[in-house]
Formats: C-alpha cells, sequence, structure tokens
C-alpha cells in the first residue's frame, strides 16, 4: 500500500470504519474528488470500482503510478469535476478539499447530486475555525469548520442521517503546532495564489519511501487506537451522509 503520513493515519483510522458499516460489500462504485497523490485511492480501489479527480498534474502522475503499482484498475481523471460525465456512484468521498473551495454549499451541492438515491457523501477537513494558523494560510484553506456548521451544510445539499466524528486527540494537536510553525517561517508562500497553494498542498509532507511509511504507520498506531476514546475531541473533522431513496 502506499504509505501515509500521520495526519492520514488518523484519518484513515475514522474513514476505514465508516466505510465498512456503510459500504461492507465490495465492488461498490467510488468517486473520490481531490483524489492527490492516491494513497487513499489505491485502497478504496482494491474493493471496489474507483475513479478519482484531481486538478494538480504532479500529484496525478504520483497516483497512476502507485495505482499500477498496486496492480489496482482506477479511472484517474485530470481536471474539474464538471469534466467527469458520470454519476450515479454508491460513495462519492472528498478528504481534505471542502476547506480549500470558495463557495463550499455549491461544491457540497454537486458532489452529492454525483450519488445514486441512498449514496453516501463522506468528507474530512480541518476543524474548529478558532484553529485557523499560518499552515491553512499557506496550503490555500478559506476556513475550517464547526461539526454543526458543516452537518447544516450536509443537510442543505439534500443529505439525510448526517453524522460527525472528530479524530486527532491527543496527536492531531502535536502535528498541527510542528506544521503551524513550519508555515509561520515561510510568509512568502502565503502570497502565493490560492490555487498554487491548494495544487501544492497534497504533496506536502509526503514519505518519501517505504521504510518511512513504516515507521509512521508503526509510530501512530497507538495514537489511532487512542483517538478512538475521544470522538468529540481533535482537530480534525469526518462528516458523513447519505442521500434519501
Amino acid at each position: 500500500m502506499p504509505p501515509l503520513t500521520p495526519y492520514a493515519h488518523l484519518r484513515w483510522d475514522v474513514v476505514s470504519r465508516v466505510l465498512a458499516q456503510h459500504l461492507p460489500s465490495s465492488g461498490a462504485r467510488v468517486l473520490e474528488v481531490g483524489c492527490g497523490q492516491g494513497a487513499v485511492g489505491v485502497r478504496l480501489a482494491r474493493r471496489h470500482r474507483y475513479t478519482g479527480v484531481e486538478l494538480d498534474a504532479r500529484s496525478l502522475e504520483v497516483a497512476r503510478g502507485r495505482a499500477e503499482a498496486a496492480g489496482v484498475d482506477a479511472t484517474l481523471v485530470q481536471g474539474q469535476l464538471a469534466s467527469l460525465d458520470d454519476d450515479g456512484f454508491d460513495l462519492v468521498c472528498a478528504f481534505e478539499v471542502v476547506e480549500h473551495i470558495e463557495d463550499d454549499a455549491q461544491a457540497l451541492a454537486e458532489w452529492t447530486a454525483r450519488l445514486r438515491p441512498g449514496g453516501l457523501l463522506l468528507l474530512s477537513t480541518p476543524a474548529w475555525q478558532s484553529r485557523f494558523g499560518p499552515m491553512d494560510e499557506a496550503v490555500g484553506h478559506f476556513r475550517r469548520y464547526e461539526p454543526d456548521a458543516l452537518a447544516g451544510l450536509m443537510r442543505d445539499a439534500g443529505l439525510r442521517d448526517v453524522q460527525t466524528r472528530l479524530y486527532g486527540m491527543p496527536l492531531g494537536y502535536v502535528l498541527e503546532a510542528v506544521r503551524n510553525r513550519i508555515a509561520a517561517g515561510r510568509p512568502d508562500v502565503r502570497e502565493e495564489a490560492v490555487e498554487d497553494r491548494t495544487a501544492r498542498s497534497g504533496r506536502l509532507f509526503q514519505p518519501s519511501s517505504a521504510l518511512q511509511g513504516a515507521v509512521i504507520a508503526a509510530g501512530t498506531w497507538p495514537f489511532r487506537v487512542a483517538q478512538r476514546a475521544f470522538p468529540g475531541t481533535g482537530t480534525g473533522l469526518v462528516a458523513w451522509g447519505t442521500v434519501p431513496r
């Protein structure tokens, strides 16, 4: 499997359990918006019919190489979601994407429209606007989200049975502090266009070797277990809801 960053390991621990509940069978039609370098996409493509859409050409090139190396069948498309002439998905997911989009309500409506009746929309995003800091600016975030506010936006998009789950207690606070410290030392980055910062965000902090990935996986394991005891506390937010049948 492609290596995950420490934060992505914490997030995947939550996401994988939501998927196990809502997509227990293999072969579902899955769309990932903003698939980045494909670390999550490969995991999804092992069990499901996977399509990933990504704006950044450099990230998508890495994703294609990872899918090929893993031997999974994945449809990977560069460009806007509007360029994809397909809908009726069982799952639409977007991990660390919605905070990069100025009109988040429109984006949620567009993603929901790609789902079949009964389909699942699954998101992750940084939590708590009060924690908006230098790294958020450096990677092109427009905002962070309160759980209730994001749930309300998802309901407004037509979703039902919306649920939220915070993650990252306690390791997420340490990782966020380190990232903010790094970003604070690079004020020049925050002067770039939002589009450029967003494109680069998916390439930051990525493990460069399988060995690094293995060390990160082992090092984050106890924190992945520990955060399960704190579903109402953390720096990251996962939210999901379904389209009425």
